[in-house]
C-alpha cells in the first residue's frame, strides 16, 4: 500500500471566511493556521501547501482572557541601536485590530518560505465587509 504524498498540482484551493465575533484571539488564530496550512483536510501534506485562502472579519470585535490587555506586548527593532518599540496590546487593538490578529496567525504558522506563502493567503478586516465575494468562500465554524 502507497502513501498519498499531494502535489502542488493536485491541491484546489478553496476560500473560507470566519466571523471573529466574540472568539477568542488563541483558539481564532489557532483555527486559522490549520485552515491556511491544509491540516484540516484529509490530502495534508507537510512540504506542499494544501490550505486556502481564509477571509478573517469583525476583528475588532476578539477577545481575550485575564490580564492579557494589561500586560500583553508587542515588540519590533529597527535593526539601529536604540530601535527596539515596544507596543502594548491596548495601543495596538486600539489602531490596528486586524494587525492583532495577523501577529497571532503567523506566529502559529511554520517558519519557511512554505510559511511565507501561507500567510499572504490570509485576508483580515475590522468590519463585517469583505471585497472577496467573486471567490465565493465557504463559511467556516469554529
Amino acid at each position: 500500500m502507497k502513501s498519498f504524498m499531494a502535489r502542488k498540482e493536485d491541491v484546489t484551493p478553496v476560500w473560507h471566511v470566519i466571523d471573529a465575533d466574540g472568539q477568542i484571539l488563541g483558539r481564532l488564530a489557532a483555527r486559522v493556521a490549520m485552515a491556511l496550512m491544509g491540516k484540516d483536510k484529509p490530502t495534508y501534506t507537510p512540504h506542499v501547501d494544501t490550505g486556502g485562502s481564509v477571509i478573517v472579519v469583525n476583528a475588532e470585535k476578539i477577545r481575550i482572557s485575564g490580564k492579557k490587555a494589561e500586560n500583553k506586548s508587542y515588540q519590533r527593532y529597527s535593526g539601529y541601536p536604540h530601535g527596539q518599540k515596544i507596543t502594548s496590546y491596548k495601543e495596538m487593538f486600539s489602531r490596528k485590530p486586524e494587525q492583532v490578529v495577523r501577529l497571532a496567525v503567523k506566529r502559529m504558522l511554520p517558519k519557511t518560505t512554505l510559511g511565507n506563502r501561507m500567510l499572504k493567503k490570509l485576508r483580515v478586516f475590522a468590519g463585517p465587509e469583505h471585497p472577496h465575494s467573486a471567490q465565493q468562500p465557504v463559511k467556516m465554524e469554529l
